[in-house]
């Protein structure tokens, strides 16, 4: 059956096209398995809550805007009773029913792993033409905002320039009582009675309360201005837009922007645990964590139940955690052909979560051709990124592209573009880097101190415990640019690591005895027919490499907006290092997981496809587009 919601209808209405109905919930109410639910041009200020689930990827329950029409569904609402107060402070009393049981305005930002706890801020927020402001702590720093044009990044300890400067000095501040929420804001001279005002009021624009509603697709929607909590991996997550403890949902061809914190959520839910770190305080987070594992093991966390999403075609920008997030119900599913920027860039709040996609148990987890800039970090693979695949994404003006952590995988990386000057945080074993440019630094450390699962090949369930202990990674026929002033570019880091399985088992076994034995020595890495410019320095003991510290590729990624190219300069000596197709036969099993690189329906890997989507020739190239050459390269690569 086809059900239409249009601004003309009415919830009484027979949900037709000819008598359609009022709101997206009316039909949300009714849509059984098999159905569409057709939106029409509009702003829907509502939380979309979908009742019924679909029966399988064939008997879908389908919401979509129609062809041709702009849809918006907004967690705000317009508001135009300002009255001035003084200078450029207007405030605006609301009483507390108009936010009905959720109060952004009231609710405070919290949960593990938040760090700017001494300042609190809150989850609403403040509109102006679509313009976000930032919360202030009193109404005295209301009166003459200061703009600010730095900031620091806390991970990497660097003053950065703020994203828009201009946008810093339109502040809010808000006061709840018994009855009443007052909203006090400074407009900089703008009478907001005049313009275009929204505050924050529900916390989702899309996303069922109840767990369960399987087989979902949303499509076609711009989806902005959602009062969305911290979502740590211990905690229940939602988000502007999310599946909530389902299977098998599809989210395309959507904008969404403006989520407090993360946009698309395909995590973990609270029955496994709710910020108990933060709110019992007898554990570290890390300990809840492993339990959120166990307690989602029992609670049916599988792939017959559980994930495999698709979320591809979407544009998702200026939100304050995560463009994606998901922990445990994020398994098996496809992140695709996304452009993520402008995530975590207001710095409004601070914590170990936030990344442009930042997930946790990543089982099988496949993100390709993604765009992903101008982020705090771009992607954060977090715990058990075990089958996970990194293929043929462009990253470019992140603070951090990539951050694996805590993970003995397998997990591939191929044929990316990453172009920031921080390129790799490598807190992992088990990877694989084939045919990527990686043009910023690479930190790798151990983990002595926080052992965390690994599971049996394509499952989740639990096949043993595991520290980090470094090494285990392959890195083949990659393409490494340092620049004047940068360090740790290549994979020099590696020095005094075995480079077999066999001579691992020999340096373990010369001495008497067990653990201790296999902390003092360094894992085999795998480590080939790689390009190193500009001072990358490469692994000690690789065999068969091109070394050219003095040349300058004068790399750059050239954003003209819709369309992004690269230029890159290689030497005439580029062509004479030839690099080889790998795939599940050419790489060697990962030593703790006991496992082969292969494909998430247990096939064989083939890495023969490039950054364009071509087959590269049957002797590979180096780096992650066959056609690059000696001399000039300037290429599209979005």
């Amino acid at each position: 059956m086809e059900y239409h919601v249009a601004k003309t209808g009415s919830d009484q209405g027979q949900g037709t096209l000819q008598n359609p109905f009022l709101t997206i919930n009316k039909a949300a109410s009714l849509a059984m398995a098999g159905d569409t639910i057709i939106v029409h041009e509009g702003v829907y200020r509502e939380w979309v809550k979908p009742r019924y689930k679909g029966l399988s990827d064939k008997r879908r329950i389908i919401y979509q805007a129609a062809e041709g029409e702009k849809v918006v569904i907004k967690g705000s609402e317009q508001v135009q009773t300002w009255q001035k107060v003084e200078g450029n402070v207007w405030r605006c009393e609301l009483p507390n029913s108009f936010f009905s049981e959720f109060n952004p305005y009231k609710e405070e930002i919290f949960g593990d792993w938040l760090v700017t706890v001494d300042e609190k801020k809150h989850l609403g927020d403040v509109y102006l033409n679509g313009m976000s402001f930032y919360e202030v702590s009193c109404y005295e720093e209301l009166i003459d905002p200061q703009v600010r044009t730095e900031v620091l990044d806390h991970w990497t300890q660097k003053i950065v320039p703020v994203h828009n400067p201009e946008q810093t000095k339109y502040v809010w501040f808000a006061e709840v009582d018994a009855e009443n929420t007052t909203i006090y804001a400074n407009f900089q001279g703008t009478n907001p009675n005049e313009e275009f005002v929204e505050i924050n009021v529900r916390r989702s624009c899309f996303y069922p309360t109840e767990t369960g509603i399987d087989y979902i697709t949303v499509k076609g929607f711009e989806m902005a201005q959602a009062a969305t909590p911290w979502a740590p991996p211990t905690a229940n997550q939602p988000g502007l837009i999310g599946a909530n403890w389902s299977k098998g949902w599809i989210i395309e061809d959507n904008i969404i922007h403006d989520a407090k914190c993360s946009a698309i959520s395909i995590g973990k839910e609270g029955s496994t645990g709710h910020n108990y770190r933060s709110i019992r305080k007898d554990k570290p987070g890390y300990q809840y964590q492993l339990e959120a594992v166990f307690s989602a093991e029992r609670n049916g966390w599988s792939k017959e139940k559980i994930g495999s999403h698709i979320i591809r075609n979407n544009i998702i920008y200026d939100c304050g955690q995560n463009a994606i997030v998901g922990h445990l119900g994020c398994v098996f599913s496809e992140i695709y052909n996304n452009h993520i920027y402008n995530i975590a860039l207001k710095r409004e709040f601070y914590g170990h979560e936030i990344a442009g996609i930042k997930l946790h148990a990543a089982i099988d987890v496949q993100i390709h051709n993604n765009r992903i800039h101008d982020c705090s970090l771009g992607l954060w693979l977090d715990w058990q990124a075990q089958g996970t695949r990194v293929s043929k994404n462009l990253f470019y003006n992140n603070n951090r592209d990539l951050f694996v952590e805590v993970s003995h995988g397998p997990y591939m990386v191929d044929h990316n573009i990453m172009a920031s000057e921080y390129a790799i945080d490598n807190i992992s074993q088990g990877g694989a880097y084939i045919n990527n440019l990686i043009a910023g630094k690479m930190n790798q450390q151990k983990v002595l101190n926080r052992s965390t699962q690994y599971h049996l090949p394509h499952s989740t369930k639990v096949a043993g415990f595991a520290f980090v202990y470094g090494g285990d990674d392959r890195f083949y026929n990659n393409i490494f640019i340092g620049a004047d002033g940068l360090e740790d570019v290549g994979t020099s880091h590696y020095k005094n690591y075995t480079t077999s399985l066999e001579e691992y088992i020999e340096n373990v076994n010369k001495k008497h005895g067990d653990l201790e034995e296999f902390e003092l020595v360094e894992q085999p890495v795998y480590i080939n027919k790689n390009a190193y410019f500009n001072g990358a320095e490469p692994f000690e003991r690789e065999k068969d490499k091109l070394v050219d510290r003095e040349f300058d590729p004068e790399f750059r990624i050239i954003d003209k907006g819709e369309e992004v190219y690269l230029s890159c300069q290689l030497p005439d000596s580029f062509e004479e290092i030839i690099g080889e197709i790998h795939s599940t036969k050419t790489l060697e099993r990962v030593r703790i997981v006991d496992a082969e690189f292969e494909n998430p329906d247990g096939s064989d890997l083939i890495l023969d496809i490039d950054f364009l989507d071509k087959k590269s020739p049957e002797k590979g190239p180096i780096g992650p587009i066959a056609i690059m050459t000696k001399g000039n390269n300037y290429i599209k690569v979005w």
